[in-house]
């Protein structure tokens, strides 16, 4: 060993080479520059093909705010509804803590597991008032399913109004059947208003509730109950299943008190394990006897016609409602009308009045 090489010592590093950006800029742009624009028959024969990636980016569009965006949304919807309509539409809530993520995907497995059967999850989520954003996990707490290849998950962002998220989950559903999916779930996020947004665009209504939950829930059920055409009590295991039977029992005896329902439909009352797949596959075809009921008694149609005015009329008052307030001159005088009604200088009737003749263009 020479005396250069007795100086360095034992441990000698050699001099590392510069390390890569993890962000490579070329690329991003060379793909920016390369990404085709779609017109509205490339958008529409990759729906219809089942293309996820097309179909997201339709879905985007119905969801933008941009009125180029809805436009263009709006061409797509028109020439997909010849390939609309062959779906069942499940609407599904439950209250907090129900297992609805660990539910939906052992349901959801269990139809696709059937030969045919293609499913897309949708979500009406009106909660994120703050980021104007989904804050929907179910994606990530749904793991086999959302990586099941016949399965297409895709929460819906608030983005304002409950009417308007509801609106865009309507016309999601349109896009989802024009791509081969033969059974849609609606799911509600939370108990409340939207349930009746949700009931007002499904086929089939289902409620999951807890056994055992106490009575502090029950104004709340009362409502949601009365638009059930099946209800399920979940998490029936691991010692449970007496509780289950008896909450069963509970809410058979509660349903006889209500009134008839317009199908002609009994709704039943079924337990069921999500985690220990038990009772899943009775409750499908609970839904099943349902829809092949109300099929043969024309009841399905008819409500399919009273779903599209009931949205023909829920646009038209959505679209009002949006453009009174973008309106320049309203934006300008409502704040002094509202401090005027709250001085007591006018009434409320009269300072609607007023703001109103404005955005007609009317003299007072």
């Amino acid at each position: 060993m020479n005396d250069d090489e007795s100086k360095k010592g034992a441990l000698h590093v050699n001099q590392g080479i510069k390390h890569p950006e993890s962000i490579n800029k070329n690329a991003i742009a060379n793909f920016k520059g390369k990404r085709k624009k779609l017109s509205v028959n490339d958008y529409v024969e990759g729906i219809i093909k089942g293309n996820h990636t097309v179909l997201s980016q339709a879905i985007t569009l119905i969801e933008s705010i941009h009125p180029d965006h809805y436009n263009l949304a709006q061409e797509i919807i028109e020439k997909c509804l010849p390939h609309c309509g062959h779906s069942v539409r499940v609407g599904i809530t439950g209250v907090p803590g129900v297992g609805k993520s660990t539910f939906i995907e052992a349901l959801g497995n269990n139809i696709t597991s059937q030969q045919a059967n293609k499913l897309a999850v949708l979500a009406v989520d009106p909660s994120s008032e703050k980021t104007k954003g989904s804050i929907l996990g179910d994606k990530t707490r749904m793991e086999k399913l959302s990586g099941n290849p016949h399965v297409f998950i895709r929460p819906s962002p608030s983005a304002g109004s409950l009417g308007g998220v509801a609106r865009k989950t309507r016309e999601t559903i349109l896009l989802c059947e024009s791509a081969g999916y033969n059974t849609i779930f609606v799911e509600t996020v939370g108990v409340g208003q939207s349930e009746t947004m949700v009931h007002s665009m499904v086929d089939f209504f289902l409620l999951l509730l807890l056994a055992g939950a106490g009575d502090e829930l029950q104004g709340i059920k009362r409502g949601i109950m009365e638009m059930a055409d099946l209800i399920a009590i979940t998490k029936s295991d691991k010692g449970n299943q007496e509780k289950a039977l008896m909450a069963r029992q509970e809410y058979e005896n509660a349903l006889h008190l209500f009134p008839p329902a317009k199908s002609g439909w009994i709704p039943k009352v079924l337990t069921c394990s999500a985690v220990q797949n038990e009772g899943i596959d009775l409750i499908w075809q609970g839904i099943m006897e349902y829809i092949q009921f109300v099929q043969d008694n024309g009841y399905f149609d008819r409500k399919r016609s009273e779903q599209a005015k009931f949205w023909m009329y829920e646009t038209i008052h959505n679209t009002l409602r949006e453009r009174f307030y973008a309106h320049p001159e309203i934006a300008g005088e409502i704040a002094k009308a509202e401090k005027d009604v709250l001085d007591g200088k006018q009434t409320s009737f009269l300072a609607a009045k007023k703001l109103l003749n404005t955005y007609f263009g009317k003299k007072d």
